[in-house]
């Protein structure tokens, strides 16, 4: 019998699928995200990470209004349109958002933040820039502007973490804790199943085999800049992509989407 984490993941077709697992990623992250607004150290830090949030909402979407139309069915005059962006954020359950976990994680503190912003930083780049080369154009044209928008979260994020990683005893104590504490879930970045293996095979898809040796790289150096160790625990904690979720996504969603929920066809 097969697990009912991946029941969602089997009814899509292997490019929604993959779609679907790039959107969540961005508007989940930018939730996170979005829940700092006002509680940041400064409020130049406070615009910082609102922009980056809104950023990562705005990738989703583009990849969100792309899932729509892979959704339709049926041709022509009988083709029946699909779920649309708000549906699709709002209107599934845990097990249907395949995400990974990293981006679910909660906000502990700020070195926590910039460290998660790091690892899907490392990530995203070298992912946005292989798709660049993909033979769908429409995931071209989505990752030549998210791109240039995720240069400058990796940036920001690297910055903020050798200079909290290379500060103080607390605010080192501190980054080597969010590190240690998210570094099993970066795993999840990367881990791939049969979909994605044949999505890479055909050209459509980043390959995570390529992009893990320069998320490894771009770690490194950032985490060495910082007098920072990374962990060498082995565990590593996967299945976000077939909706097998830590139990912080299962507190996140009521309230992303307790509003759109409570006023079902409501327009703004």
């Amino acid at each position: 019998m097969s697990d009912p984490a991946d029941v969602s993941a089997m009814q899509l077709s292997p490019l929604l699928t993959y779609v679907l697992r790039l959107a969540d990623d961005n508007l989940i992250l930018a939730q996170r995200l979005g829940e700092l607004v006002s509680r940041m150290p400064e409020l130049e830090e406070d615009i910082a990470v609102a922009n980056i949030g809104l950023d990562h909402l705005g990738a989703a979407r583009m990849l969100y209004a792309y899932a729509s139309e892979l959704d339709g069915s049926g041709e022509g005059a009988d083709r029946k349109p699909g779920r649309s962006e708000d549906e699709f954020a709002m209107l599934r359950s845990e097990r249907e958002f395949l995400n990974a976990v990293l981006v679910e994680q909660p906000n502990q503190d700020f070195a926590h933040v910039v460290v998660r912003q790091l690892l899907v930083d490392a990530y995203q780049v070298p992912m946005y820039e292989a798709l660049m080369k993909s033979s769908d154009a429409q995931l071209v044209a989505i990752a030549a502007k998210a791109v240039k928008e995720a240069r400058y979260h990796l940036d920001y994020s690297s910055i903020w973490v050798v200079r909290l990683g290379d500060g103080t005893s607390e605010s080192h104590q501190r980054s080597q804790a969010a590190l240690d504490g998210l570094w099993r879930f970066a795993a999840d970045l990367f881990a791939a199943d049969e979909v994605e293996h044949n999505l890479v095979a055909e050209g459509i898809a980043a390959d995570p085999a390529l992009i893990r040796p320069r998320f490894d790289q771009i770690v490194a150096t950032v985490v060495a800049r910082a007098n920072l160790t990374i962990p060498e625990d082995p565990y590593e904690r996967i299945g976000g992509r077939t909706g097998f979720h830590t139990e912080h996504l299962g507190h996140l969603l009521p309230e992303m989407q307790n509003l759109y929920r409570a006023h079902p066809g409501a327009t703004w």
